[in-house]
């Protein structure tokens, strides 16, 4: 008994300590919880301004990209904190607080001095007598000791005064309209990085699609196809073979063999068509190259004019020239086809250094004009053009067309050398 006396005074000392450290420890995970509450409520607040902008100005911000609560506590814990949106938005808060005051007082301040001004020669008769300093009295607003507006000129001057109040008004209250559109659209709106981003999340799923049905139609053509040719080849071999063995006609198993020769070069100009669509041979010795080929290949006369600049410090990424080429290659069937062209010029440069450095594309041609980029409707079907342009963008390139009724279609498009 002595002996739990004795302990007592340290083990409440401790226990003691061990509840006041666990508290201490659990206000800042507290507060970090809270704050991270904090800041992703942030976003409904963005989505209400973003609403009374919709209704009130007629400016329609598209709303960023959704927040994703991450798995596990601390993970959660810090996506809540670290979420840019959702601070973006508090301090959108922070900043049309003071911003709403001063545009309240200050537009309420003009429009009264404005109405006041441009009215005072209505009421002005029921204010109260004032006496001036030399005696007289006054009825009208004053201005100093012994200045009133009671006579027509004054009543008039003031009515000008009053009228250029409203016009300010008018100027003020646009002005802060256009400061509150500024911050939402910078504020509430997603970045240029999340749009770039989301750009190229769908044009890379539609790559991924594209390269999906490619993969399919590659494997039906072979299945329809190649196979099917080597197939017969098989057959008319075997067939020649049991022929030659029974003692047959050798006229007979000769033709046999014939035809599996011919079925055998189909076959394999089958097979050289499935692999230029997948990479052009052409390729392998550069881009520059390639596209001399394509031009010679040509029924248009086609202008290629590649800067020395391009390949001067190593070959293109792979991706890269294979999308530059399908570029060209497309582009000067299409002026062939539908363009209705006699002539196609196409010119490829090299635009800046280092990791920014960006191949530019060009290519004209003289046709009638009119082209323009389908999207994908609900068959889903969609233009060439719009298929290039989803392959550029899949590499953060960009695809621009000016094709006017009437010609020239021209289409710049910009690559990463690297990707």
């Amino acid at each position: 008994m002595w002996l739990v006396l004795l302990l007592a005074p340290f083990a409440f000392t401790y226990g003691l300590f061990a509840v006041v450290f666990l508290v201490a420890m659990l206000v800042p995970v507290i507060g970090l919880v809270v704050a991270g509450w904090v800041v992703v409520g942030g976003r409904g607040w963005g989505s209400m301004y973003r609403s009374l902008a919709r209704s009130a100005l007629g400016i329609d911000v598209a709303a960023p990209a959704p927040y994703v609560r991450r798995r596990g506590f601390w993970s959660t814990l810090w996506s809540g904190i670290g979420d840019g949106t959702g601070w973006r938005a508090v301090l959108f808060l922070l900043v049309t607080f003071p911003l709403a005051i001063v545009s309240f007082v200050v537009s309420t301040v003009f429009l009264a001095v404005g109405l006041g001004g441009t009215t005072h020669w209505i009421w002005s008769r029921w204010l109260p007598l004032q006496q001036a300093s030399d005696g007289s009295w006054h009825r009208g607003a004053s201005f100093g000791a012994d200045w009133f507006v009671d006579t027509p000129v004054r009543q008039l001057g003031l009515v000008v005064v009053g009228l250029l109040f409203l016009w300010l008004w008018a100027q003020i209250t646009r002005g802060f309209a256009q400061l509150f559109r500024a911050l939402t659209v910078a504020l509430l709106g997603p970045t240029l990085s999340s749009l770039r981003v989301a750009d190229l999340e769908e044009s890379r799923g539609r790559t991924v699609e594209d390269a999906d049905a490619k993969l399919r139609r590659i494997e039906r053509d072979l299945h329809d196809g190649t196979q099917a040719r080597l197939v017969a080849v098989a057959m008319q071999l075997g067939e020649a073979k049991e022929q030659l063995a029974a003692g047959g006609d050798p006229d007979e198993a000769l033709e046999l063999v014939d035809l599996a020769h011919s079925s055998t070069k189909e076959a394999l100009v089958e097979l050289r068509e499935l692999a230029r669509g997948i990479h052009p041979p052409a390729l392998d010795n550069g881009l520059a190259v390639a596209l001399e080929t394509l031009a010679a290949r040509s029924p248009l006369p086609v202008t290629v004019d590649v800067d020395p600049a391009v390949e001067a410090s190593g070959r293109l990424a792979p991706a890269v020239e294979s999308i530059a080429y399908f570029c060209v290659a497309e582009l000067v069937t299409n002026a062939v086809k539908h363009a209705r062209a006699t002539g196609v010029y196409v010119l490829v440069e090299r635009q800046g250094g280092g990791r920014g450095a960006r191949l530019r594309l060009r290519v004209r041609d003289d046709g009638q004009g009119g082209a323009r980029v389908v999207q994908p409707g609900s068959d889903g079907q969609r233009s060439g053009l719009a298929g290039l342009a989803e392959r550029v963008r899949s590499v953060d390139g960009t695809f621009e067309l000016t094709s006017p009724v009437g010609g020239p279609t021209v289409v710049t498009v910009l690559l990463p050398v690297r990707v």
